[in-house]
C-alpha cells in the first residue's frame, strides 16, 4: 500500500534522504546501471542500433544530458524517445492535484507551498506513473510560448480572486507539466526562435517570463529533441545557445546490412493477420522487398537529403501480402502466398515515399519504382544463384517458347505451365523449393528465376506479364541507332 499522506511518506522508502534529493537525470542513470548489471536488453524492438546509436544514448544517460536525435525519417527516433520512459521509476509521489507534479519534498509551485504551509504533515499524496512522466510535442511553426511555458488565466484569476501577475493566476504549458519528467519536441528545427530561446532559457537559468512577470521554476526534467537534418536549411535551424546547452547530439541512421531491415521489416509489418487461410511469405519475397529499399537509398535519381525511411519496405510487404490475399480469395485457395508479380502490384506503397531529385522526375515515380523492384530481384537472384547454369530454360525460349500468366492466375495453373519450360522446376531446390513443398512456394520459386533471368536480360518481358526470348536484332539496331546519335554530335577534334 503506498503512502498517502507527507506523513506517511516520509517514513517509508520514499522519505530516504538520498530518493528527497534525487533528480529526474539521476533516477535514470540508476536504473540504467541496474539494467546494465542484469544484463537486461536496453532498447527492445531496436534493430541495428546495438554498436552504434544505443551506446551513445547510454553515455548521455550515464553523463545525465539533455540530449538530440538527429537522422532522416523513418530512423526510429521517436521509438527511441519513448523507449527513455523504461529508465523511470514505476511510481513517483506528487503532491495531490499539482498540475507540475510537484515533489512533496521540496516543492516549486506556489499552490502547493501554500497548501503544505496549511496542511503540514497531513498534506494529500499522489503518484504517478512512468507513462505519465512522458510528455511530448511535435514542433509546428504555429506553436506559441503559452502551449510550452505557459500563459497568464485571467479567468483562473478572477475565480480564486488572484491578482494577474500572481502565480496562481498562471496556467502551465507542456514543459512545467512535464516536471520530474521527460519532455521531448519532434522535429526541433520547426520550431520558432523565440520559443526555443524560451527552452534554453529555463534548461540553464530555471526562470520564465510569461506576460513580462519573472516566475521562478526550477524545473526537474529531462529534455530530449529530435530532428531531420535537411530541416537545418529547409525549414528553420536550431539556434545557436539552444544547441550549445544540449548535451549530446546522436545520429541515427538506416539499417546497415539486409538482415538487420529484414527484422525490422518482419518486426514492424502486419504479416501475422486473422485470416482464415495459411500465410506463408517465402524469405526470398522479404528479401527482395527489403532490397528495394536499400538501392533506392543508393540511387543517384532519388534525393538523398530526403531519405527513404524504412516505413517503404514494412508497407511494401503489407501490399505485397494483400495482393496474394486478395488472389486466394478469387481463386478459392486455401494457402497465401507472395510472388515477385504481387511486388509490382505494390507500387502505390513505394511511390509514394521517394523524394526524386530533377532526373527522376522526368523518369516518372511508377518508372523508378519498377526499376528498383528489378534491382533489387537481380540482387536476390544473384544472390541465391551465383553461378548456375540456366542455358536450358533459356534455350527453351529461343526456341519459340513463352510463358504468360497474370497475377490472380492460381497456382495449380502457373505451376503447369513452368513444368513446360525445360529445366526450370529442376532449379527450385536452391530456393528450398523442392517437389515436396507446397505448390504456391513452387511457383513463386519459379516467377523469381523467370524475373532474375529477366533482370539480367536472358529472357524479356512485356507489361502483361509475357515472358519470351530477348529480341537479339531489335537490341542491337537499339545500340546501333544510339551509336549513330551520339557520334552525330561529337565535334572533330581539329
Amino acid at each position: 500500500m503506498l503512502p498517502r499522506t507527507l506523513r506517511e511518506l516520509q517514513s517509508s522508502s520514499f522519505g530516504q534522504e538520498s530518493y528527497r534529493k534525487r533528480t529526474i537525470k539521476d533516477e535514470m542513470r540508476i536504473n540504467l546501471i541496474r539494467k546494465l548489471e542484469a544484463k537486461a536488453s536496453i532498447f527492445p524492438g531496436i534493430v541495428g542500433y546495438e554498436e552504434t546509436v544505443v551506446p551513445q544514448v547510454v553515455n548521455a544517460i550515464l553523463s545525465r544530458h539533455n540530449m538530440i536525435l538527429l537522422g532522416l525519417r523513418g530512423q526510429a527516433k521517436s521509438r527511441i524517445l519513448r523507449g527513455l520512459i523504461e529508465f523511470l521509476d514505476d511510481v513517483v509521489p506528487v503532491i495531490e492535484g499539482c498540475e507540475i507534479n510537484d515533489n512533496p519534498f521540496c516543492p516549486i509551485c506556489r499552490r502547493c507551498r501554500d497548501l503544505m504551509e496549511e496542511m503540514g504533515d497531513n498534506t494529500r499524496v499522489d503518484y504517478r506513473t512512468k507513462e505519465d512522466r512522458y510528455v511530448e510535442k511535435l514542433a509546428t511553426p504555429d506553436v506559441t510560448i503559452a502551449d510550452i511555458i505557459g500563459d497568464i488565466d485571467p479567468i483562473k484569476a478572477a475565480k480564486g480572486g488572484h491578482a494577474v501577475g500572481s502565480e496562481l493566476s498562471v496556467h502551465y504549458g507542456l514543459l512545467p507539466r512535464a516536471n520530474r519528467g521527460i519532455f521531448a519536441i519532434n522535429e526541433l528545427p520547426d520550431l520558432a526562435g523565440k520559443i526555443q530561446v524560451g527552452l534554453f532559457n529555463i534548461m540553464q537559468e530555471g526562470d520564465v517570463q510569461i506576460k513580462g512577470y519573472p516566475v521562478r521554476l526550477p524545473l526537474d526534467v529531462v529534455l530530449v529533441f529530435s530532428a531531420n537534418p535537411e530541416d537545418y536549411t529547409a525549414r528553420g535551424k536550431i539556434v545557436t545557445p539552444l544547441k550549445d546547452r544540449i548535451g549530446s547530439e546522436i545520429k541515427t541512421h538506416y539499417p546497415g546490412t539486409l538482415e538487420h531491415g529484414l527484422a525490422i521489416t518482419e518486426q514492424e509489418a502486419w504479416i501475422r493477420r486473422n485470416s482464415e487461410r495459411k500465410i506463408l511469405v517465402p524469405h526470398f519475397i522479404k528479401q527482395i522487398v527489403e532490397a528495394i529499399a536499400f538501392k533506392a537509398r543508393a540511387d543517384q535519381r532519388i534525393d538523398k537529403r530526403s531519405g527513404v525511411s524504412q516505413r517503404l519496405p514494412i508497407s511494401c510487404l503489407e501490399n505485397v501480402l494483400s495482393n496474394a490475399e486478395r488472389r486466394s480469395l478469387i481463386t478459392g485457395e486455401d494457402v497465401v502466398v507472395p510472388r515477385v508479380a504481387d511486388i509490382y502490384a505494390a507500387l502505390p506503397a513505394i511511390t509514394g515515399k521517394l523524394e526524386l531529385e530533377y532526373e527522376g522526375e522526368l523518369k516518372g515515380a511508377d518508372s523508378i519504382a519498377r526499376d528498383l523492384i528489378r534491382q533489387a530481384v537481380q540482387m536476390v537472384f544473384r544472390q541465391y544463384f551465383p553461378a548456375a547454369d540456366f542455358k536450358p530454360v533459356v534455350e527453351w525460349f529461343e526456341t519459340g517458347g513463352h510463358l504468360k500468366f497474370s497475377d490472380v492466375d492460381s497456382a495449380s495453373i502457373i505451376l503447369a505451365r513452368l513444368d513446360k519450360v525445360q529445366g526450370l522446376l529442376e532449379k527450385l531446390d536452391g530456393l528450398d523449393a523442392g517437389p515436396g513443398t507446397p505448390p504456391a512456394i513452387r511457383v513463386a520459386a519459379g516467377e523469381l528465376i523467370l524475373e532474375g533471368l529477366y533482370s539480367i536480360e536472358k529472357i524479356s518481358r512485356s507489361e502483361e506479364r509475357g515472358y519470351a526470348a530477348v529480341d537479339r536484332k531489335a537490341t542491337q539496331e537499339l545500340y546501333r541507332d544510339y551509336t549513330m546519335e551520339r557520334n552525330r554530335y561529337k565535334k572533330p577534334l581539329n
